[in-house]
């Protein structure tokens, strides 16, 4: 997951890679080197460290996190381009800008703002407005259908319980809100450090903090309790690492605090922003100008550890906090089958236009043909005699009743958009996350946590995915890194004998045993050799080794208690899990870090105590791809170790000596690479005194730089890590996740394409795609490395040609997929990150889309994180399938905002994947039951729930159709305005939200055993144009069918509309929920109860509305249930409504059945051992549909 395997610090690096001020840092190390006689052995070691810039993870751009950093330090901040801030003086600090409160509002509505605001973002949606026109056209006299509160009364249900759910979230953010403003922090006031109020502190007070307290707002550290001013933070609250991280105070900033007379001064700094991983400011002290950078600040929600206390000022408050100004949430995405369904909306509402046109044309025919009859026809009646006079009665032209009678149309038939569907898919999708993050097929006991459903608005996409674009390290693997391997001096010591000695090596301190937390498998002949000092070449080389790997580093030794009480334990802790590795490596080979602080290091070497002057350190950047440390050490030498990338470390290796060295470092590399394992190489130089001086005066004026700070140091990085002598390479195993292997294949059998994009390199990369089977001996590997355009261009073109020969030769079309079964040559392409630069330029996008959709397998090495955003993007630009990415990362982020679902795994890494993701899990072996379980039953039950809406809308409305036809096209209706209300919004909705919820197509077990099932969403099969139109027809014939039954039933009777209205009522929601029942695959009480309880209190509600005197139809029912022939035409309309859909699905189904329904027969008659030993024949998997 990184942007280089061998990145030493793991997935970070910096912003601006400053160390401390180097005025301080010269005065602490002078002091360090004149004490070093002080013996240390009888000290008790702290847990301290010293990280001297501020650490962060990668960014998505090709120059890494320094592009930012570099940037901003190019000018000098103005004052028109920065904020001042008068240090201890809040009102002077305020007195030309009134900057922020630290009030946090997270909350979008106030109870003046509610209403409007929340009815502004809900009609939102196109289809509340037209149901708005609605109500609104149905108020007019000439155009009241229906009763004015009946037309208001759908639109408003669905407004109400929308609006009740945003205010409840909303409740409870400003409940949230309020803990949060109300908690207690301690301000300097005249008498000292006073209890205060978050949501009082203002810009430019001085804040006290002790251990484990929460910052409050972002401060600018002036003294801490350490005496050279390092403070330890954890930013879980920030960015979800829970690593401690170094930040320091300036060390003029702390002699002032700790005077009694108080601290002033003038900070200038940049303008809030909402870059977590960057600061750029400057602060003026007694005169004195001082730089500060992204390690000299706290931000709010950061927590101290492991420093008694912490005193700064606030710099920014409340909203201008960069934690507020990050407070922006994931990405929205929108559900595939969601731009289906409005794409059959529009279909509709011109289906809609068309009923409402052949109505108004028909009623101008029918006006014109009887204008002379107008007058005295008994249920027209267009003189009124009410007055004595004769006069038109709501009769206002020919021309003006043909508009009216088109637009009482479009009132009438309103519920064809059914405005209950969006309520029902917001409902459905709740009820279906809470199913999937209660599976317990989807928990991680090691990390106690389950599934997480971010974005509720695409579960449904779950079940169409076609591209996975995955991370490797911490995805595909724990990211839990283990040394296994080191040459040293161009000897390989991989293969002798490895065990760990006991408890594993331990020191004395104080009487008590110090042991490392984590033990290390030792190689025996290595550790002997390390044992024997310096006094061969060969021991010299070892030791050295061993003491770079101790040393070139940012680790936090931690000292904690055990059970014990005459032991404890060192955990060593830091932002890499490589870096944790090489350290306790070091610590089993006898070179133990003990304690670390910002000017010094102590290392027991195989029991003494040695303590080590860090003169400067240089952290690692993605530019120069290594860190670098200078050491004083106890001989009075100074030394540069340096480790890092082997592409950037040969580079800087004295090649003119030693060549045999590097020649067997460079091959023991391939090997280690070759069976997965990440490398390092480390080398090391003495530094004269003058280069030392040279270096520290240019490191000085670098690091006090106010313009250009960030270039100058990686400058002089690259000045003093040169002429190195290698001293060997070290081997660590990130082993893969338990069950990557097999989800792999389940995946490729259920068609779905797994590209790998990584940024280890290339040998790394292939060793774990065959350990991870997704490289497999039968494939033909195709690998792309080239360093210019012209021969990318070429190689891509030789590519697709050999792609298209193997492809040919085998018999099988170009666009064959190499998944298991397939009788094809399989055809996996390699590529590096490289060749993507120029691929990814534009010209080059088709060749490579041409060859990777004819692949099998995808694996991409060594690249950028915008660059695996950009692989998705080439994707998506040129397909219609859908793309899922999954990382843990924060280099992963940008990969899955673009894919249309975005998946993190909540690993070692921090939780920046996993706060961008749509959904988050603790393993990738959860694919497997989220995609071919979930995923189908949620695609299979939206899918149907759409239909099923739409159809049982439109037979409502071809009723009253219908209906309309039959009275001389006047816009009447016989059904009951409120059963019309009613009818969408309660008779018919609570069945399909049940069924969409609960119902399985086909169980766990046999969607998992079978993953080619999960071919049905590739192809649609359960939304489709095709569905969509068939549905319609079939819904003409029923609707047909509750129409004439009656009518011819009852044409010479006397029985009244309002009779007939209700039986036509009763049969629409008898057959809507016998429809739905003909469907439901898994009956449950709960799906009974909805379906057969919805007819219930349908009748229930006829018989409510019928009881009232006031409306219209009184007593209709009664009377109409009374007669036998009430009850014939409801069984004959049932039966012959049904009758065309039973047959056709009979016949369909045993004629041409498709993947799951014969899965599902097999299931149902107990046929699943024997499906288990036979050959199915499943349906081929459609090529991607190119754009």
């Amino acid at each position: 997951m990184r942007m280089d395997s061998n990145n030493p610090l793991g997935n970070h690096t910096n912003t601006e890679p400053t160390l401390n001020s180097s005025s301080r840092r010269s005065t602490s190390s002078v002091q360090s080197r004149a004490s070093r006689g002080n013996s240390v052995s009888g000290k008790s070691v702290s847990g301290v460290s010293f990280d001297l810039s501020g650490a962060r993870p990668v960014r998505h751009g090709s120059r890494g996190a320094e592009s930012d950093g570099f940037s901003m330090s190019q000018r000098e901040l103005s004052d028109e381009d920065a904020r001042l801030i008068y240090i201890n003086d809040p009102e002077k600090s305020n007195e030309r800008y009134e900057f922020a409160g630290n009030t946090v509002r997270t909350g979008k509505y106030s109870i003046l703002t509610f209403l409007p605001r929340n009815l502004f973002e809900q009609f939102h949606r196109i289809a509340y407005i037209y149901f708005l026109v609605i109500a609104i056209l149905n108020q007019l006299p000439q155009l009241a259908v229906f009763g004015r509160t009946t037309s208001v009364l759908p639109l408003a249900i669905v407004l109400l319980v929308t609006a009740i759910k945003d205010a409840y979230e909303d409740w409870r953010r400003h409940r949230s809100d309020q803990i949060e403003n109300n908690r207690m922090a301690r301000v300097l006031g005249d008498d000292g450090f006073q209890e205060k109020k978050w949501k009082n502190i203002r810009v430019g007070e001085i804040i006290k903090i002790s251990a484990n307290d929460t910052l409050p707002c972002d401060t600018v550290l002036l003294s801490t309790s350490d005496p050279t001013g390092v403070a330890y933070v954890q930013t879980i609250n920030l960015d979800g690492e829970s690593n401690l991280k170094t930040r320091y105070a300036r060390q003029e900033t702390i002699l002032r605090m700790s005077q009694k007379e108080g601290m002033s001064g003038l900070i200038k700094c940049e303008k809030p922003s909402r870059n977590i991983y960057g600061f750029q400011g400057n602060m003026e002290v007694d005169g004195k100008r001082l730089s500060l950078g992204p390690s000299n600040i706290v931000l709010r929600g950061c927590e101290l550890k492991n420093t008694a206390w912490a005193i700064g000022v606030a710099v920014y408050c409340g909203r201008e906090t960069k934690a507020m100004l990050n407070n922006s949430g994931a990405p929205s995405k929108r559900s595939r089958l969601e731009a289906y369904m409005n794409r059959e909306t529009l279909f509709l509402s011109l289906f809609l236009i068309s009923l409402c046109t052949i109505v108004s044309v028909l009623a101008a025919v029918w006006l014109r043909r009887h204008r002379d009859e107008l007058d005295y026809l008994p249920y027209y009646r267009r003189k009124s005699y009410a007055s004595g006079k004769p006069k038109n009665y709501n009769y206002y032209g020919w021309g003006w009743e043909i508009v009216f009678t088109f637009l009482m149309s479009v009132i009438v038939f309103q519920i064809m958009i059914p405005i209950s569907l969006y309520i029902s898919m917001e409902l459905v999708r709740v009820g279906q996350a809470y199913f999937m993050i209660q599976d317990n097929k989807l928990y991680d006991e090691a990390s106690n946590s389950r599934f997480q459903c971010r974005a509720l608005n695409i579960n449904e996409d779950l079940g169409q995915i076609k591209y996975v674009f995955s991370d490797k390290t911490g995805t595909l693997t724990e990211n839990k890194m283990e040394f296994q391997c080191a040459s040293i001096w161009g000897v390989d010591y991989r293969g002798g004998t490895t065990c760990v000695q006991g408890d594993g090596y331990s020191v004395q301190v104080d009487g008590q045993v110090w042991r490392p937390k984590m033990k290390v498998k030792a190689d025996l002949e290595l550790e002997r050799l390390s044992k024997s000092g310096k006094q061969t070449e060969e021991g010299k080389h070892i030791h050295d080794f061993f003491l770079a790997l101790a040393a070139c580093n940012t680790i936090v030794p931690i000292v904690v208690d055990t059970s014990d009480p005459a032991v404890r334990l060192i955990d060593y802790q830091g932002e890499s899990p490589d870096e944790q590795a090489l350290v306790y490596a070091a610590a089993a080979y006898g070179f133990m870090l003990m304690e670390r602080t910002s000017g010094h290091i102590v290392i027991d070497v195989h029991g003494e105590r040695q303590r080590f002057d860090v003169l400067g350190l240089h952290e690692f950047d993605s530019d120069r791809k290594r860190m670098s440390v200078i050491l004083g050490c106890p001989d009075d030498t100074v030394k540069v170790f340096v480790k890092g990338a082997d592409t950037s470390m040969f580079s800087v290796i004295d090649k003119f000596s030693n060549m045999n060295i590097i020649r067997a470092t460079e091959s023991h590399l391939h090997n280690f690479s070759s069976v997965g394992l990440r490398t390092l190489v480390v080398g090391m130089r003495d530094l004269n005194g003058s280069e030392f001086e040279q270096w520290k005066f240019a490191f000085e004026t670098a690091s006090t730089a106010l313009i250009g700070r960030a270039a100058l140091l990686r400058k002089i990085a690259s000045n003093i890590e040169n002429n190195l002598s290698i001293l060997g390479a070290s081997g660590i195993e990130d082993k893969l996740q338990q069950g990557v292997p097999e989800a792999i294949e389940s995946l490729r059998m259920a068609g779905i394409k797994v590209w790998v994009l990584t940024g280890d390199k290339q040998e790394t990369a292939i060793s774990i795609g065959y350990s991870s089977k997704l490289l497999t001996s039968n494939m033909t590997q195709i690998i792309i490395n080239n360093n210019s355009k012209e021969s990318c261009k070429k190689s891509l073109e030789d590519a697709i040609v050999t792609s298209k020969t193997l492809m040919t030769q085998s018999g099988v079309s170009q666009n064959t997929e190499g998944i298991s079964g397939t009788a094809g040559t399989p055809v996996a392409l390699i590529i590096d990150g490289t060749s993507l630069v120029y691929v990814l330029d534009g010209e080059l996008e088709e060749q490579l889309f041409q060859l990777a959709s004819g692949c099998s397998v995808v694996l991409c090495c060594r690249v950028a994180p915008l660059q695996k955003a950009g692989i998705v993007a080439l994707i998506k630009k040129r397909t219609d399938d859908m793309t899922l990415a999954i990382g843990d990362g924060a280099n992963d982020v940008s990969m899955i905002q673009m894919a249309d679902v975005g998946i993190g795994i909540s690993g070692q890494e921090g939780r920046q994947a996993v706060m961008a993701s749509d959904f988050a899990m603790g393993q990738f072996r959860f694919l497997v039951p989220l995609l071919l379980v979930h995923g189908h039953w949620n695609y299979q039950r939206m899918g149907y729930m759409i239909l099923y809406n739409f159809y049982r809308n439109a037979v409502f409305v071809l009723v009253l159709f219908w209906y309309v036809l039959y009275t001389c096209f006047s816009v009447t209706t016989a059904i009951n305005e409120w059963n019309s209300v009613l009818y969408s919004v309660v008779y018919s909705s609570v069945p399909t939200i049940v069924v969409a919820i609960l119902d399985k197509d086909l169980s766990s077990r046999t969607l998992l055993k079978h993953p080619q099932l999960y071919g049905s969403g590739h192809r649609q099969e359960c939304y489709n144009s095709k569905l969509f139109w068939l549905t319609m027809l079939d819904t003409l014939w029923q609707s047909a069918v509750i129409f004439f039954v009656p009518l011819f039933a009852y044409r010479r009777s006397v029985v009244d509309g309002s009779g007939i209205g209700d039986l036509w009522t009763l049969a629409v929601v008898i057959l809507v929920n016998i429809h739905l029942a003909m469907d439901v695959i898994r009956w449950t009480w709960i799906v009974h109860a909805a379906i057969w309880g919805s007819i219930v209190a349908t009748c229930i509600c006829v018989i409510i509305i019928d009881a009232i005197p006031s409306l219209r139809g009184y007593w209709a029912i009664f009377h109409m249930a009374k007669m036998g022939s009430f009850w014939l035409c409801l069984l004959c309309i049932l039966v012959a409504a049904v009758l065309p859909r039973f047959v056709v699905k009979v016949l369909y189904q045993y004629l041409t059945p498709c993947d799951v329904q014969i899965a599902r027969e097999a299931e149902k008659f107990g046929y699943s051992r024997e499906l288990g030993g036979m050959q199915i024949e499943m349906n081929t998997i459609l090529e991607p549909r190119q754009r």
